[in-house]
């Protein structure tokens, strides 16, 4: 599974991108979850996000939703979280 998150928006307007390739990894299955988990809440549009905040694209394989902060569930909370820290 691929996984690609970026991120748009903030203070400074500066765009920053993750991705990871689960692929053999021993933790797929945990990425895997919370990935669908974190799809399944995304919107086919971009949202409207609040002033200086962050808006995010997630793709996963072949499918892409956006979400924006405030309004992030947990799930994609932490999902772009870890894209952006391991896959930067």
């Amino acid at each position: 599974m691929r996984i690609q998150v970026r991120r748009t928006g903030g203070f400074a307007g500066i765009e920053r991108r993750g991705e990871v390739d689960t692929s053999g990894r021993p933790d797929a299955a945990e990425w895997r979850a919370l990935a669908e988990r974190a799809v399944a809440s995304g919107r086919g549009t971009p949202p409207a996000g609040v002033p200086d905040g962050f808006g995010y694209r997630i793709t996963v394989d072949d499918r892409t939703v956006y979400c924006a902060d405030p309004r992030l569930t947990e799930d994609q909370r932490e999902l772009i979280s870890r894209v952006l820290k391991e896959g930067a």
